[in-house]
This record gives structure tokens, C-alpha cells and sequence, in this order.
């Protein structure tokens, strides 16, 4: 149970590190959805399609070292070998992606219908963010949680500053500063919201600075080879995840008439965020357990721990599950500001769904990371990516979002079951299937009923989910009692 308690507390602080910035990027959609802000709902879509380029290229820029250092940081003995062996490499290719990214600049944009000076800050950006992986890693590795925190939420308070400041306070300031009028621009509103990510990402970069001055740059090319071959798979599974994350974006501007794309972009991007309630708790714990899987795959009986972390996910992603649901409406006006955007709630109960059923699959991948069969990873989200791919190119020009929506949920739960069956075939882990079953089943049917056939009906939305928390509450009293007396 220490072992328990240690990952609470640091699933705690990254919790801090992630939910608390990320809710206060909240801000961003409802200030990227209030009228006269942009220009109009297709504006935030032609954002959201680049944030889905960004996406695939910061996994691509990453290609796996990070979770690699992290299986040879705390398997290899040389240790300094490790950091410097992945800091090297991840400048090298870094820049090298830099170099001919800027050379080939016109043509990436002819290529993807993005305009140039997008493509510009873009550029920069993936270099800094690129550059604060093995740092941001490093520091998860030697269990510093409270310095990661610092500098993530410096970073998202900058960037949120920025927003606020370039798009609703720099105009009102430009009529009476010659200062603040040679720095505003008319019709600029997208490239202020690139450059504020720039500045907040330098700043991050400048913060992290002393892990470079400090490490020693040893590069071991067996060690690189080794770690590469560990990483490579990990990349395969990272870009199929991000195809399954956001490329029904760059789909949607594909196959949909362009008179009706970026509009429909804006709508399903802006009411998926209302599903980050549960992003946020899934990424939390997952940055709290990866290491924890790790650093315990060689303690006595660790299945049984690793049993209990999913029992405890699945019961907390239950509850947060129907709490979203049953609260949407009250919700989306909150973060989604216009009228304009709020067509696309459907897919807000299929889309929450999908990412707790990311969240067990993260959970369950225990399995390939501690036996090194990495590969089944990226064979598992391939199989994702093409589910993905399949329902949107089938779907997309008739259902629009809402096959985007489905495809995500489909790809996710085949994922997940993908997962467990090969992880009982490879590395048997000990789950309480009927328990995690009866959360699963119970939430996900409470929601779909209360939102598709009770919607905003708040005696029967919170009697549901009153009913649901005491179930919960009463079959992990026990645990939480050890917990907590821990």
C-alpha cells in the first residue's frame, strides 16, 4: 500500500501540473467562442485543424525517446549515459527537423492549404516544445513533480496572458499608444494566437535551460540503438494516436464541402472540448503511474498493485463520466460562449466516452512496457488508427462530426479490449473484472439514457448519478479507509 500512497501523491501534484493549467486554458475557448472575437465559427476551425498538425508533429518531433529514457533511466545502471544519449538525439533531430521545415516552408504550406506565416510560427514552436522533452521527462524520472509543475503552469498562465491580452485588450490600447498601435494589426487575431504559444513555449524552453548546462553529453551509440529500437514501436503507437485524436480535423477540411468545413471544424472542436473533464483526470493519472510502473516492475507481486491503480480509475472516471454528462448543458455555455458552436453537443457524451475508454486502454498498457513488447503497442493503435480512418472516410461526407465523434469512440474501445486480451495472453495481471465491468457498463448506460432521453432534466440526471456515487462509494470504502489511514 506505500507504493499506493506514493503514486497518489504524485499523481496529486501532476494533477496540479496538468488539470490546473489546462482549466485555465478553459479561458481560451470561451474566448476564442465569444462573438467578435474571431471573426466567425469556421476561424476557430481553420485554428483547430493547425493545433491537429501540431499534434502529429510534436509525437513525431518525440519518436518515442521519452518514454524510452524512462524504461532505460531506471533499468540502466549508467544513468548519465541515458540523459545524454537522448539529450543529444533530441537536438540533433530537433534541429534537423528546423532546418529543412523552414527550407521547405512554401511548399508545406501549398501542401496542407495553411498560409505561410502560420506555418512560420509553427515551425518555431514544434523546435522549443521539442526541446523541453527529455527536461520535462528528466524531471518526472528523478520524481521533482513540484518543479514540473512550476514550469508547466508558468507556461499555460503566459500563454493565457497573451490570448487576453493580444486579442481583447491590444486593440482598445493601439487608439490612444503609439506604442501599443505599432504592434497591433487588424485581422490578425489567428497569428496572435501562434505567437503567444511561441513566447510561452521559449519561456519554457529558458526555464529549462540549466538541465543542459548541468548534464553530461555522453552519447552511446549501442545505448542510442538499444533505446531506439524501444522507441520506435512507442513512435508507430504515438502517430496512430494522433491520428485517432485529431486528424478527423484535417478530415473533416478534406471531405466536407469547403463552404461548410472550417464551420463544422469549429463546432465539433469547440464542444469536444466540454469531453476535457476527463482528458484532464485521464492524463493526471497516467503522468502519475508511468513512472510508478517502472520503478516498480521489480518489486514483489506488482500486479496486484497494478490491478488495484485500474479498479480505482474506472471507479473515479465513472463518476467524472456521468457528472459531465449530467451537467452538460450547464456546462456549455460556460466554456462554449456562442450559440453558434452549440449544434455539435451530441457528440459531447460519445466523445467523454471515448477518451475513459483511452484512459483504462493507457492503464492496461502496463503490460507491453514492462516486458518490452512495445510493439504490440503501436499494432494496437494501427488498429485504432484504421478503425479511425475507415468510419470517417465512410461516414464523414453523410454524418459530418458525429461519424468523427463515433470513429473516435470505436477506435478507443477496440483499443482497449485489444489491449486486455493480450496483456492476460503476455503478462497476467490480476483485474477485478465484474467490479471494473459493473462501473463501466453502469456509467456509460446512466449517461447515454440521461442525455439522449432526459436531457436537462436535473431531478433524474442527479438522482442517477446520486444513486451511482453511493455504489461506488460503497464498494471501495474499504480501500479508501487504508488509503487514507496510510
Amino acid at each position: 500500500m506505500s507504493g499506493l500512497k506514493t503514486l497518489f501523491k504524485q499523481t496529486f501534484i501532476y494533477g496540479l501540473a496538468t488539470v490546473l493549467p489546462r482549466m485555465l486554458s478553459f479561458i481560451l475557448v470561451p474566448l476564442y467562442t465569444t462573438k467578435g472575437v474571431l471573426s466567425s465559427v469556421a476561424e476557430y476551425g481553420e485554428v483547430s485543424v493547425i493545433f491537429s498538425y501540431f499534434v502529429l508533429f510534436n509525437v513525431v518531433l518525440a519518436y518515442g525517446l521519452e518514454t524510452a529514457f524512462f524504461r532505460f533511466f531506471n533499468k540502466d545502471d549508467d544513468k548519465d549515459a541515458v540523459i545524454g544519449t537522448s539529450a543529444i538525439s533530441l537536438i540533433v533531430s530537433s534541429f534537423g527537423f528546423f532546418i529543412l521545415a523552414l527550407c521547405f516552408q512554401h511548399q508545406i504550406a501549398n501542401y496542407i492549404n495553411i498560409h505561410v506565416k502560420y506555418i512560420n510560427l509553427v515551425i518555431w514552436i514544434l523546435l522549443f516544445d521539442a526541446l523541453v522533452i527529455i527536461p520535462f521527462a528528466w524531471l518526472r524520472a528523478t520524481q521533482r513533480p513540484m518543479r514540473y509543475a512550476f514550469i508547466k503552469i508558468i507556461n499555460v498562465v503566459i500563454n493565457i496572458g497573451l490570448n487576453l491580452f493580444f486579442l481583447l485588450s491590444l486593440k482598445k490600447l493601439a487608439v490612444n499608444s503609439t506604442l501599443f498601435e505599432s504592434i497591433y494589426k487588424p485581422n490578425f487575431e489567428i497569428s496572435y494566437i501562434f505567437i503567444a504559444n511561441l513566447i510561452a513555449s521559449a519561456v519554457t524552453l529558458l526555464l529549462m535551460t540549466p538541465f543542459y548546462t548541468k548534464i553530461k553529453y555522453v552519447f552511446n551509440a549501442n545505448l542510442w540503438k538499444t533505446m531506439m529500437q524501444y522507441a520506435l514501436p512507442v513512435l508507430v503507437a504515438g502517430v496512430a494516436f494522433s491520428i485517432n485524436e485529431t486528424f478527423d480535423r484535417i478530415l473533416l477540411k478534406e471531405l466536407l464541402p469547403a463552404n461548410v468545413a472550417d464551420t463544422h471544424i469549429g463546432m465539433y472542436s469547440a464542444c469536444y472540448k466540454i469531453s476535457l473533464f476527463m482528458t484532464l483526470f485521464a492524463t493526471a493519472y497516467r503522468l502519475g503511474i508511468e513512472p510508478f510502473f517502472f520503478s516498480h516492475a521489480k518489486s514483489e507481486n506488482p500486479q496486484k498493485n497494478y490491478a488495484k491503480i485500474l479498479e480505482f480509475f474506472v471507479a473515479l472516471g465513472s463518476v467524472i463520466l456521468l457528472f459531465v454528462v449530467v451537467f452538460a448543458d450547464i456546462l456549455k455555455p460556460i466554456i462554449v460562449r456562442s450559440e453558434a458552436y452549440w449544434e455539435a453537443m451530441w457528440v459531447v457524451p460519445i466523445i467523454l466516452i471515448a477518451n475513459f475508454c483511452l484512459g483504462i486502454y493507457h492503464n492496461l498498457s502496463v503490460w507491453y512496457k514492462i516486458t518490452d513488447k512495445t510493439k504490440f503497442g503501436a499494432y494496437i493503435s494501427i488498429i485504432g488508427a484504421i478503425v479511425t480512418l475507415v468510419i470517417n472516410f465512410m461516414f464523414i461526407k453523410a454524418y459530418s462530426y458525429k461519424a468523427s465523434a463515433v470513429a473516435t469512440l470505436a477506435a478507443y474501445a477496440i483499443m482497449m479490449i485489444l489491449s486486455y486480451y493480450y496483456g492476460k495472453k503476455y503478462y497476467p495481471i490480476p483485474y477485478n473484472l465484474k467490479k471494473i465491468g459493473m462501473y463501466l457498463l453502469l456509467s456509460v448506460g446512466l449517461s447515454m439514457v440521461s442525455f439522449y432521453q432526459f436531457r436537462a432534466n436535473y431531478v433524474v440526471g442527479i438522482s442517477m448519478l446520486i444513486v451511482f456515487l453511493g455504489i461506488v462509494v460503497s464498494s471501495e470504502k474499504n480501500e479508501l479507509k487504508k488509503i487514507f489511514n496510510k
